[in-house]
């Protein structure tokens, strides 16, 4: 975006003014910890991040907790165990789902075939405000994740479920006991959920009704992670500064990092154009394309495994007629929704070959492509000649690409005799239609943490939860999800999941649009950004060259 000077000036108040470090800031004493007073870093030595939204907690799974939480718990907490980071070619990086390596464990060996995991740690860690880091730490945390139902939930995807199961052999040994050998419980230790608290000061703040002190960890920090807070102003700005005692992994490169909110994006994008920010998340497709045109910045745009999907729900009429469901998914206007939605930015999940499956990847292309005829025969086939009336609902919060969908889909299905009405639904009400099963047609995106294909049709295409989204029913499909759950070998699961994807791409319960890309804008001078699954911004690689 070419911005003239008296633009710059315009937008000096809004955004300027508020992106200089405040002086008080500047060293200022971690929040909730007993580090001292430190001389305020020199510029190159702050990193500047401006983004979209805020966080609204310190936590990562109490309830109401949004992504954004992530950004925090990310850099201040550590985890038993990390996905790597992969190089990309250039000069960024991204994670490595199969392959883990030790942060607070510095190892750990797995026996009795498979059911035990041994987790030795680092004896020099300390947590922020000075205490070492103790296996009883950890089993609390981890206990902490089973007390939750977000946490347990997910940790079930692990066969880690019972305190129990966590296991103090000293001071620094811990085992987790699993009921069978789960190749998704190391994995699941390198989540965002799993973090390790402290837990002594956390249990200062707990109650008979709290015992994990949940509500005090939304709004106060207890890690020992390679950042600590310096000052949070939450909805506004966050400095971290970063923990010097930090054992679990290189220093980072930054010495403090200012992270603020600033929603409108071309305020955003003015301000790292001007120089008054270092990184700017949360890029709209017409603000990238507008940067990249720029020579002064940088962008860095990642296929990321977020993915954006036309649902229908199957238990409802007409959509329960396989046959209308094929009819939508080949009158959709693919190439033109993805050009407006997204210009182009990210990894088509339209096309295909029908049928069988080329390879066991899932997501993957669903054998659709526009074809109004076809539609039409299949409509009539399904005794809807003459179409039907429905609505096609979207969240506001997801506009910038839902709107565009929306008003494609409405006039390509307009052709085939399906009139369809647009319901923007409030922010945050859209889940809870959906986990009632009440919505019939709808945009919706997601992201899966882990990449196996069976994991990804256990969440999202099985069971009651708002997850899966097509509300998918089929008992032979349900039998294979678990039949490959605990299969060791690889022929009969890969043929199992060649079965299952064929089975998705015939039922089609769900039409795959596309994994789009996580662009972030960023200053020249900024070095080893690397990408993540959670899709929030690791400051711990990150330099200035």
């Amino acid at each position: 975006m070419q911005m003239k000077r008296r633009d710059f000036l315009a937008l000096g108040g809004a955004v300027g003014a508020n992106l200089v470090l405040p002086a008080k800031w500047a060293g200022a004493q971690t929040t909730g910890q007993t580090a001292g007073q430190t001389a305020a870093p020199s510029r190159d030595n702050i990193l500047r991040v401006l983004s979209e939204g805020a966080a609204n907690s310190f936590d990562t799974f109490s309830v109401g907790v949004n992504r954004n939480a992530m950004q925090i718990t990310w850099n201040i907490y550590d985890r038993l165990v990390r996905f790597a980071y992969k190089d990309r070619g250039d000069g960024t990086a991204i994670y490595d789902y199969f392959d883990i390596q030790p942060e607070l464990a510095e190892s750990w060996e797995i026996s009795q075939g498979g059911k035990a995991i041994t987790f030795y740690l680092r004896r020099d860690a300390v947590f922020h405000d000075g205490n070492p880091v103790t296996a009883a730490d950890v089993k609390w945390s981890l206990d902490r994740v089973v007390a939750s139902p977000i946490g347990k939930a997910q940790f079930t995807t692990g066969s880690m479920t019972d305190p129990e199961q966590f296991v103090v052999i000293d001071d620094h040994t811990l085992r987790i006991d699993l009921p069978q050998p789960d190749r998704f419980a190391l994995p699941n230790l390198a989540l965002p959920y799993p973090i390790i608290v402290n837990s002594r000061l956390a249990l200062e703040h707990a109650t008979d009704g709290d015992p994990f002190a949940m509500e005090w960890l939304q709004a106060n920090p207890a890690g020992g992670g390679p950042f600590q807070l310096a000052r949070a102003d939450m909805g506004e700005r966050i400095l971290f500064q970063r923990f010097a005692d930090w054992k679990s992994g290189p220093l980072p490169g930054f010495e403090q990092v200012l992270w603020q909110t600033v929603p409108a994006a071309e305020n955003r994008v003015a301000a790292l154009l001007k120089g008054d920010a270092d990184v700017a998340q949360d890029l709209a497709p017409k603000d990238v394309q507008d940067l990249l045109d720029n020579d002064t910045v940088k962008v860095v745009g990642v296929p990321t495994s977020t993915f954006q999907l036309v649902g229908m729900n199957s238990r409802m009429q007409p959509f329960d007629d396989v046959r209308v469901r094929q009819a939508v998914a080949w009158a959709l206007p693919y190439d033109a929704m993805f050009q407006a939605a997204l210009f182009g930015r990210g990894e088509p999940l339209f096309g295909g070959t029908p049928g069988a499956p080329e390879t066991t990847r899932f997501p993957q292309p669903l054998g659709y492509s526009t074809d109004p005829d076809r539609a039409r025969a299949l409509l009539a086939e399904a005794g809807l000649a003459d179409g039907f009336d429905t609505t096609f609902s979207y969240e506001l919060s997801l506009a910038t690409v839902a709107e565009p969908v929306a008003l494609l889909l409405q006039e390509s299905l307009g052709k085939i005799g399906i009139r369809v009405t647009i319901d923007k639904v409030p922010a945050g009400q859209l889940g809870t239609l959906l986990q009632e099963k009440k919505v019939p047609f709808f945009f919706e995106a997601s992201i899966s943490y882990l990449t196996d294909p069976d994991y990804f049709f256990r969440v999202f295409y099985s069971g009651e939860t708002r997850w899966n989204f097509g509300s998918y029913q089929n008992p032979e499909f349900d039998a294979l999800v678990e039949k490959t759950r605990f299969e060791t070998d690889q022929a009969t699961y890969d043929a199992d999941v060649r079965t299952m994807i064929e089975m998705v791409k015939r039922d089609v319960p769900v039409i795959m649009l596309w994994n789009p890309s996580l662009d972030t804008g960023m200053q020249k001078t900024v070095e080893n950004y690397s990408y993540s699954f959670h899709r929030q911004l690791d400051f711990r690689p990150l330099a200035r060259g």
